[in-house]
């Protein structure tokens, strides 16, 4: 990627060849698409662009279409092990881990890489920044029973998602698209009727292999964290569970409470399926129940 972000009003009074070079990458290995979409300026806004763009890709023949998705790298494949790759892809699939996999993890993907490009003729292209290793490998195995056309149409799409993330993180400018998600919590008091201020809370990735704290925090003064537990990223799609340490809560101040008190930890397991969504996951809690919804 670029060590600077650039604006929108200078790509569009930038010359063709600027606005190509500053672009380029954005789809992978495929500056063309840039530049049909320099042909069209100016753009009113940032999502205009990315809609420029993904529709150049969109507009060309099958078989090119295929080149353009061959250019891909493999998910944790030789490629991804030996850093061989775009920039962008190597941040994407480090950020994951996949450029790190172990032994059995990367037989597994090689093995799934194997019958994917035999069944379609390019590389399984997914949004790792949407996925969580599980999403992945769950996607992996649906996306084999596709037929070409659905598959071609399901990679094209997975790129779509890719490429405005690239560029939001590129270009500032009006008319963003909106490509990051957010969770949030926020524990009240019910027996007081009151935010639950000092609660311990940990964040945690439920993967079938293993589980991973992603966070730490402590409720503030209105029984919210001072920042959201995840933000300006998408959520990635996958299993989670918030931990809520109320025992010792409790304890300090409640008449109510037993000693020790009925409730310690406090788990409330869940699961993101929109990535850029806002998921509110509060707990309502007492020393002796508690209860949980989806909010806004």
């Amino acid at each position: 990627m670029t060590a600077h972000r650039l604006t929108l009003d200078h790509l569009n009074a930038a010359p063709a060849a600027d606005f190509v070079a500053a672009l380029a990458d954005i789809f992978e290995h495929a500056p063309w698409v840039a530049q049909a979409a320099a042909a069209q300026r100016p753009y009113a806004t940032v999502a205009a662009l990315h809609v420029a763009m993904q529709d150049a890709v969109n507009a060309a023949d099958e078989g090119t279409k295929v080149a353009f998705l061959r250019g891909h790298p493999e998910l944790g494949g030789k490629v991804a092990r030996a850093g061989a790759m775009a920039d962008a892809s190597k941040q994407e699939q480090g950020a994951l881990g996949l450029d790190r996999l172990s032994d059995a993890e990367f037989a597994r993907f090689e093995r799934l890489n194997e019958a994917y490009r035999a069944r379609f003729g390019f590389p399984f292209i997914v949004c790792v920044r949407r996925h969580t290793r599980d999403s992945i490998l769950d996607r992996f195995e649906a996306r084999l029973a596709h037929s070409g056309s659905e598959e071609l149409a399901a990679a094209l799409a997975e790129i779509g998602h890719i490429t405005r993330l690239r560029l939001v993180d590129r270009v500032d400018g009006p008319g963003a698209p909106k490509v990051h998600g957010r969770l949030s919590t926020h524990v009240l008091d019910v027996a007081t009727g009151k935010p639950a201020a000092g609660i311990r809370t940990v964040l945690k990735e439920v993967g079938r292999s293993a589980t991973s704290i992603l966070k730490e925090t402590v409720t503030n003064h209105d029984g919210r964290t001072d920042e959201p537990l995840i933000g300006g990223m998408p959520l990635r799609i996958g299993r989670y569970e918030l931990e809520f340490h109320v025992g010792d809560y409790f304890a300090a101040g409640s008449s109510n409470a037993a000693d020790p008190p009925f409730l310690d930890v406090v788990p409330i397991r869940f699961a993101i399926a929109e990535p850029e969504a806002h998921y509110h996951v509060p707990l309502l809690v007492s020393p002796w129940s508690y209860s949980t919804y989806r909010g806004s």
